[in-house]
């Protein structure tokens, strides 16, 4: 890739390093000749900003308890984010709470939503984390489809899956593993849905920064005051700057009344929960001063994306969108006549070339027949874990 950021070459990514660090299905938890293009995690060092700011944190010594709900700092650079970032005009310091990682922030904030025997309606395919989330609320998930194929959905079969039951809309925006960036046309009928059966939006936009082309992220709260008061908005730093291992996210309610449940709900009083106030040190660093790494590192993605949807339309058996968002793809393998556990265990042992399979364990039933691939690394690595698959495919009977 000539004249490509050195922050993101070839050379910038140390194996070693990630070999004794990059563990969930990556390359710390492999053997050493298999290439993970799996959990969604950059390969790459984060920005040099945010490591110069906790060593400056370090330096100083103490490592005090924080507040429970986040560093005053942590929640006023929150708040200037969402407003800058995401549009959310009425955002203050005050309705943001600090959480450990954004998964964290979907359960506590699913936890203040729902009681037992509710529903929730999520999105299928979708990350396992929002069944889990509605799950531990002792509550019922609900599966919308949308399909990977085109990203359509239809809000006629939403409308009829809600129920006296149903208390909240889950919504995933960006759309992992599918990509899709929802339009502001989609948003605004999903509020005025919610707003018709008086339920709760929880919306989480861990992947609301990796969009490409033309597509624009739209934050749902910010689509005027029906749609602030009833949304729980959840973000993080994994995706963006590659803080997996930070855990640092927050939650962004709408009232005074909801950020005190959502305060409540957590646990951080207790100190049984809360954010490590050293990975807030992080968080504020990246939001000030990291959104020129963050630019150069959108800009290798989209290139990385465009690599790899034109390999996988050239592999026999395989169909592919193109994402509008995320660093992941969702490939169709049905044309093999293979399931997508069976692929990925083939794909791993035979060609040693790691693949989340599109099990409903991971993304719920809508996911059969797709393999998740993460492409936020070098593009020799991505260009050699497509070669394996392609030899993969090209090998099957």
């Amino acid at each position: 890739m000539s004249g490509a950021d050195p922050r993101f070459a070839d050379e910038a990514v140390n194996l070693e390093v990630l070999r004794e660090r990059a563990f969930n299905l990556r390359w710390a938890t492999l053997p050493r000749d298999v290439i993970p293009l799996t959990a969604a995690d950059p390969d790459f060092p984060v920005a040099a900003e945010i490591r110069d700011a906790i060593k400056r944190w370090i330096d100083r010594g103490y490592f005090s308890y924080g507040p429970a709900e986040g560093l005053p700092e942590f929640r006023n650079a929150a708040a200037t984010m969402l407003r800058e970032h995401k549009a959310m005009g009425h955002a203050k310091a005050e309705h943001v709470l600090a959480t450990n990682s954004a998964a964290s922030a979907l359960e506590i904030a699913a936890a203040y939503m729902l009681e037992p025997g509710d529903e929730a309606i999520i999105s299928d395919p979708v990350d396992f984390l929002f069944q889990r989330s509605v799950g531990a609320a002792g509550a019922q998930e609900v599966r919308w489809p949308c399909d990977p194929a085109t990203g359509a959905v239809d809000f006629d079969r939403l409308a009829q899956l809600i129920t006296p039951k149903t208390k909240m809309i889950g919504l995933c925006n960006p759309l992992n593993p599918i990509g899709k960036v929802w339009s502001r046309e989609e948003l605004t009928k999903l509020v005025e849905i919610a707003v018709a059966h008086d339920l709760w939006i929880l919306s989480d936009e861990i992947w609301s920064d990796i969009v490409f082309g033309d597509a624009r992220h739209v934050s749902i709260a910010s689509l005027g005051p029906e749609a602030a008061k009833r949304t729980i908005t959840v973000t993080g730093l994994s995706k963006s700057f590659g803080l997996a291992g930070l855990r640092i996210g927050l939650l962004h309610g709408g009232t005074d009344e909801i950020v005190e449940g959502l305060l409540e709900t957590s646990g951080a009083r207790s100190t049984a929960n809360g954010a490590a106030t050293l990975s807030q040190v992080g968080a504020i660093a990246a939001w000030e001063h990291g959104w020129d790494w963050f630019r150069a590192f959108a800009t290798h993605l989209e290139a990385q994306r465009d690599y790899a949807v034109t390999r996988l339309r050239a592999m026999p058996g395989v169909e592919v969108r193109s994402p509008d968002g995320c660093y992941v793809l969702f490939p169709s393998i049905k044309q093999t006549g293979r399931s997508s556990e069976w692929l990925a265990e083939y794909l791993l042992e035979q060609h040693r070339v790691a693949l989340v399979p599109g099990a409903a364990k991971w993304f719920g039933p809508g996911a059969e027949g797709h393999l998740r691939i993460c492409f936020s690394t070098s593009r020799a690595i991505l260009a050699q874990g497509l070669d394996r698959m392609a030899a993969g495919l090209a090998a099957l009977d």
